[in-house]
């Protein structure tokens, strides 16, 4: 097929964030794209323990129904910034529409809901929250889409899942609707790692790239020389007596850093004992056999023979344990310090100076992470003072995008304009000239509840034979006038199909006519006539160049007339004596050689019209 483009206008693609708008967390991004409304994630914040921890869907509408409003929802993955506040929309909100995410994300995403749930409603009282039959409610809504699928979700949105690494299942998701198209990357990591591979997507050149900037100023040292950094600083401080806790996600980097410790501790024969979180071991090895396809070559190969996920040194974490003298490893959840285990065993292990905390991720604003992170050693838990004089180290392994892997998605993928979401307002600043300066490409940091308008370029695609497109293709690569090469000829219920002009003409009774007119044009010099040759040749090339004429008719010089007058002649009675510039004419003129001479140039022109 021949792709043409047409200059008609088209509707904006309109996007609004309820969340995730120059801020991390409650990810929930609002794209109207050709007449379709999708949103894409709906998480919450784990900053905010009130109604803010949920997106604002006043956004969308104050009376009608989200499922009235809305086509489609996508989920990314299973962290709790991207679904965890589904169950709320579901059941609470009531949207009954179609909710697509992969296999892995559906199998995983309750579980960690319920773990949350558990935390807030169980164990902090709170009453304004889902319940298990909520979250089960709501995953009967899903539909799952595999890795490279394209789902239609009715007769003109299409939605199609690439590859996103950063957790079991992420996903990136590409819509589209006619000619628009929009790239949501959701969480993602450009680089692979010991138990998944990196992000791909297809060079799809999407009129809107929404990408995380969770990184946007941050380029991360070797791989290597961060895992040799975070061995030995645990090696040192378990071999002075210490405790450490590393705060980990349940599925995620929580495998990644097992990995990394457990081949560790078998080299260098460490008898200190580590310990994970109960159960989480157990749910990560039935998830990693399931979803075997989405880890890395590496683990697939050796999975056959031994399942890499089922540690020796690595134990459950039981009942008192942590309050056991003598050295130990902890990873324990939630990895941002705001709730549940990680942040039980920080509140006893924080006062001593022996211990000391890693943090290996990112952290939201308002958790005990990010206080720690920033400095602050005077935290208030229950209206009681506690003293943070544990060490705490900060050593990335998130798997997120850094500003290097971001602008390498951009350079790949080719987009339209950029746009900015899961970030930090201040380091978005940073990326957003760096991709307008290295890109030349328009790039875009709304903050929640901002509308932004992204004009696209509309293309049709029609039918074209063969022949036409090789006579194009052989035309010389010369300035002409504009011809009419083809035409697009449009029938009721028939494709779309591209016809070379005679067709057209044809198909529609037209006929093609051509008139001839003629231009004169005055060129006068008063240099020597030994140049007057190369001057008149000069102006030539300026008084043939055709005027410009509508788009649908072509004019072209069809021949040309010079006349040459010499005032002087003119003044004593001469007359006028026409020639084609022959050599002769030099004698005759010897006379006036320092004398003004005039040339009058007669052009005959063919207006083409069809």
């Amino acid at each position: 097929s021949f792709i043409f483009h047409c200059s008609a206008v088209m509707t904006a693609i309109r996007i609004i964030p309820l969340g995730a708008g120059q801020d991390v967390g409650r990810s929930c991004i609002l794209v109207s794209i050709g007449g379709k409304n999708v949103m894409f994630d709906c998480g919450m914040h784990m900053g905010y323990n009130d109604e803010r921890r949920f997106p604002d869907f006043s956004y969308i509408s104050d009376n009608q129904s989200l499922t009235e409003y809305l086509d489609c929802v996508i989920i990314s993955h299973f962290h709790l910034d991207h679904c965890g506040a589904l169950p709320y929309m579901t059941e609470v909100i009531g949207y009954d529409g179609p909710i697509y995410m992969t296999h892995p994300t559906k199998a995983i995403c309750p579980i960690l809901l319920d773990d949350y749930r558990k935390i807030t409603v169980e164990r902090r009282g709170e009453q304004k929250f889902f319940t298990a039959e909520m979250i089960y409610r709501c995953m009967t809504k899903v539909k799952c889409v595999y890795i490279h699928q394209t789902v239609k979700v009715d007769d003109e949105l299409e939605v199609q899942a690439f590859y996103a690494g950063h957790v079991l299942g992420a996903a990136m998701f590409l819509i589209r609707v006619g000619s628009q198209s929009v790239l949501y990357t959701g969480d993602y990591n450009m680089t692979p790692d010991r138990h998944l591979g990196a992000a791909w997507v297809s060079r799809c050149c999407p009129d809107l790239l929404i990408t995380e900037s969770t990184y946007a100023t941050t380029i991360r040292d070797s791989k290597r020389a961060r895992e040799r950094e975070f061995l030995e600083k645990i090696h040192a401080r378990v071999e002075a007596g210490g405790k450490v806790l590393i705060p980990v996600f349940a599925l995620g980097r929580a495998q990644e850093l097992c990995i990394l410790l457990e081949t560790y501790w078998e080299r260098m024969n460490i008898s200190v004992p580590i310990y994970f979180s109960m159960g989480m071991a157990e749910k990560a090895n039935e998830y990693y056999k399931l979803f075997i396809s989405w880890t890395n070559q590496k683990i697939k190969e050796t999975f056959v023979k031994r399942n890499m996920f089922e540690f020796k040194h690595i134990k459950p974490l039981g009942q008192g344990v942590i309050d056991n003298p003598g050295a130990m490893v902890v990873l324990a959840t939630p990895g941002m310090l705001h709730a549940g285990q990680s942040l039980h065993i920080f509140r006893k292990w924080a006062p001593d100076e022996r211990n000391m905390v890693v943090i290996p991720g990112y952290c939201v604003a308002g958790t005990v992470g990010y206080k720690i992170l920033n400095g602050v050693r005077r935290l208030e838990f229950d209206r009681q003072t506690l003293d943070v004089n544990m060490r705490v180290e900060y050593l990335s392994f998130s798997a997120h995008a850094d500003a290097r892997g971001i602008m390498q998605l951009i350079s790949h993928c080719q987009p339209r304009q950029v746009m900015l979401v899961h970030g930090e307002a201040s380091k978005m600043d940073f990326l957003k000239t760096k991709i307008e300066q290295e890109f030349n490409l328009p790039c875009l940091k709304p903050a929640n509840g901002e509308i932004v308008h992204v004009q696209t370029e509309p293309h049709f695609i029609a039918q074209a034979p063969v022949d036409l497109l090789c006579s194009v293709n052989d035309q010389p690569l010369i300035k002409r006038s504009r011809l009419l090469k083809a035409g697009i000829v449009v029938h009721p219920g028939a494709p779309t199909t591209l016809l070379d002009r005679a067709s057209v003409l044809a198909s529609f009774g037209l006929t093609e006519h051509v008139m001839r007119f003629t231009s004169i044009y005055s060129f006068s010099s008063t240099r020597p006539l030994v140049f007057l040759l190369d001057d008149f040749i000069a102006a030539c090339s300026k008084f043939f160049e055709p005027p410009k004429v509508d788009r649908n008719r072509a004019i072209f010089a069809d021949s040309v007339l010079v006349t040459l007058e010499d005032p002087l002649s003119d003044a004593s009675g001469e007359g006028k004596d026409h020639a084609h510039c022959r050599a002769d004419e030099e004698s005759r003129l010897k006379s006036a050689r320092t004398k003004s001479r005039d040339l009058l140039l007669s052009v005959t022109y063919s207006l083409q019209v069809d």
